[in-house]
């Protein structure tokens, strides 16, 4: 069994890049990095992502120019995951002002990667809604190779904008307040 087949495309629903960014924008808002999970399915050299994770609460501490995201935390996706049929097929996340859109030495050595997983880097801390495509880093990760960003003319061809497809927003873990009261 290949836990991991090989991905040529990927199927976004239309909304996904807007509302990842709305996401990331209230960590940016901070002057944060923000994070975004994507959820979907793997097929013959397709990746179908449905499925946008929002992290909230203690067990993911978000920084200027880090995000650190507890094992357990990571466990909850994969449960809900599960629970959908679906996996972890892509990430994006945010990147100060200064910072770029290249993956960073701490995204390579400490971030996912797994054959034909998706990474994607928003500039601005995702504070800037009219953010496209190719506005971002979007980085494959090869077998042998590690991450690979792709230009602007592999992205047009890598990423095909799903309008059919529906995208399902999930909030995983508990917010401070709720963490700390126990409920």
């Amino acid at each position: 069994m290949n836990f991991f087949p090989k991905v040529e495309r990927w199927f976004v629903p239309e909304g996904l890049l807007s509302g990842s960014l709305a996401e990331m924008s209230q960590d940016g808002a901070r002057g944060n990095e923000g994070i975004c999970l994507w959820l979907g399915t793997r097929e013959i050299e397709i990746a179908r992502i449905q499925t946008l994770i929002k992290l909230r609460g203690p067990m993911v501490r978000k920084s200027p120019a880090n995000i650190q995201i507890q094992p357990e935390l990571m466990r909850e996706v994969h449960h809900a995951a599960q629970e959908l049929g679906l996996v972890l097929v892509a990430q994006i996340h945010s990147h100060g002002e200064y910072y770029g859109v290249d993956l960073s030495p701490v995204d390579l050595r400490y971030g996912i990667s797994v054959p034909y997983f998706l990474s994607v880097v928003a500039p601005d801390y995702g504070m800037n809604q009219s953010t496209q495509w190719p506005d971002c880093g979007v980085h494959i990760c090869l077998p042998g190779t590690g991450y690979v960003r792709l230009d602007n003319a592999e992205i047009s061809k890598r990423i095909a904008i799903d309008r059919s497809g529906e995208l399902s927003e999930l909030t995983i873990g508990n917010d401070v307040e709720t963490y700390r009261s126990g409920i």
